[in-house]
């Protein structure tokens, strides 16, 4: 999904400047697989997940995230944790500068097949925890999946 309007109108009075924005992320496993999608913009495998937009709670963001990109509805369980810091600080490729904070719950998807948002996602992959080393991955979802395992 393009830049929200609330981003959108933040970043015409900030311009590339630093935001820090609050963000949810659907940990979704199968038995000891996890669910990474490979991110367009930067190549790299990542869990699903995005902003909470204004008015959203938590709950209702992540839901939305996950229908948006795998077109299903997700059952969500507990949290499992909230991550931010350097990890979680990137610049994309436009130069706008944010600093995320993420909520990460777990989530099952229902017995049915994924519609791939593909604006945002190239692919997906079901990988167990030793799989994921392998992958050029964003770094913080190792914290994010070692505390769900």
């Amino acid at each position: 999904m393009p830049m929200s309007p609330y981003v959108r109108s933040l970043r015409e009075r900030v311009g590339h400047d630093l935001l820090l924005l609050p963000g949810v992320t659907a940990v979704i496993r199968d038995s000891d697989r996890f669910l990474l999608a490979r991110q367009r913009d930067t190549e790299r495998w990542s869990l699903i997940g995005g902003g909470i937009e204004p008015g959203e709670t938590p709950h209702e963001a992540v839901a939305r995230e996950v229908l948006e990109e795998l077109g299903v509805t997700p059952g969500l369980g507990t949290i499992i944790g909230a991550y931010g810091g350097p990890l979680l600080e990137t610049v994309h490729p436009n130069g706008d500068r944010v600093a995320y904070v993420t909520t990460a719950f777990e989530c099952r998807l229902p017995s049915c097949a994924l519609t791939l948002e593909t604006e945002e996602l190239l692919e997906t992959g079901w990988f167990t925890r030793s799989d994921v080393d392998g992958l050029v991955r964003h770094e913080w979802i190792d914290t994010v999946l070692k505390d769900a395992h």
